[in-house]
């Protein structure tokens, strides 16, 4: 990997107050026009920045451990430099840099690592290795590569369910969303939607239901662990990712061609509200403490702060060109950008936390 930087800098963002309208559709559907920004007070936020390192993808918190898990790699196939990184979200230095194993001496691809998410029960790290249609399983304690599990077609995100030891996983390409025991790595659970394109995944830990968001039909697809028929819910164009209310009865998606978040009731299973972010919003993660949002939008290069109950924005945050992923801890967010272009160009990590 390329050099990495540790300085932080600080910015303290005001976000402005500007009124506008959001016009929706009937219940459950969102009108044809792009829905509009509603900002109803100020808020401000310090956003802590430091270079990190090449081709970030997305990071996953672990609290057994106080580090988080960031994957980077570099490239088009075959790629041959990727890390799985061990960082401090006290200081946002990289701690320790993990290399996926060699897969091809001729060309020196690796199994390049992409989506992640820890298992704190089990002390391990997962990532999807997309490249190679995988997931791969690696040592929280000393980084070591414990396992591959094949016959994911293009991996996209993982989660864990600690209470059922399982890591369920989307795949992209064949509509899947696959369930793997993880104490055995042994496949578990298959669900097949024909046509789907499953993304982006959050699980509700009370019931261990699991949602993707499904990129190619602008929905939901949900895997609930008393039906085997999965059930399909409305959701913003182009969906890509998606995360839960803290009481799980409320869904977010950020919609990558509409440029949105909508709000999502899962009983019901309508869309009740759509709150404009920016463009190409790709990540969205909800704070459990406040119940607000974050958005990533990779194309506008911010993260947006919504409050999903008044269907308001409360800051739009510079974060870096590309802005592509975002994960929120004890009310703190962490957000990656894929800013670099060039030879020894880096890539950086921001933190975003309220301060009034």
């Amino acid at each position: 990997m390329s050099r990495t930087r540790t300085s932080i800098h600080r910015r303290v963002l005001l976000a402005a107050a500007i009124s506008a309208t959001c016009a929706l559709g009937p219940a459950g559907m969102a009108s044809a026009a792009a829905p509009a920004q509603v900002h109803t007070r100020q808020a401000s936020y310090t956003v802590d920045s430091a270079e990190l390192g090449q081709g970030l993808y997305q990071s996953a918190y672990s609290a057994r451990n106080n580090v988080l898990w960031v994957t980077s790699s570099v490239g088009f196939p075959p790629v041959t430099q990727s890390q799985l990184l061990k960082v401090d979200p006290g200081t946002l230095k990289v701690q320790a840099a993990y290399t996926p194993p060699l897969k091809d001496e001729a060309t020196g691809a690796r199994e390049a690592v992409y989506g992640v998410a820890v298992d704190d029960a089990h002390n391990t790290v997962w990532t999807t290795n997309t490249l190679d249609n995988s997931l791969a399983v690696y040592s929280q304690r000393t980084g070591r590569h414990l396992a591959s599990l094949p016959g994911v077609k293009h991996a996209r995100d993982v989660v864990v369910d600690e209470q059922r030891n399982l890591a369920w996983a989307t795949g992209l390409e064949d509509g899947s969303v696959v369930a793997f025991d993880t104490r055995t790595y042994q496949q578990k659970r298959r669900v097949t939607v024909e046509g789907a394109g499953p993304a982006g995944l959050a699980l509700d830990q009370r019931t261990g239901t699991v949602y993707a968001a499904d990129l190619m039909n602008s929905r939901l697809i949900e895997v609930s662990p008393t039906s085997d028929e999965p059930r399909l819910i409305p959701a913003g164009r182009g969906s890509i990712d998606v995360s839960l209310s803290a009481d799980g009865r409320t869904a977010y998606t950020a919609n990558q061609a509409a440029g949105s978040v909508s709000v999502i009731d899962l009983r019901a299973a309508v869309v009740r509200k759509e709150i404009a972010t920016g463009a190409g919003s790709l990540a969205v993660a909800t704070d459990v403490c406040t119940g607000n949002v974050f958005v990533a939008n990779r194309g506008s290069g911010t993260t947006t702060v919504v409050d999903p109950r008044n269907g308001t924005v409360l800051a739009d945050l510079s974060t870096g060109a590309n802005t592509d992923h975002v994960v929120v801890t004890r009310g703190t967010a962490y957000v990656l950008d894929k800013a670099a272009a060039g030879a020894g160009a880096v890539d950086s990590i921001h933190r975003i936390r309220a301060t009034g």
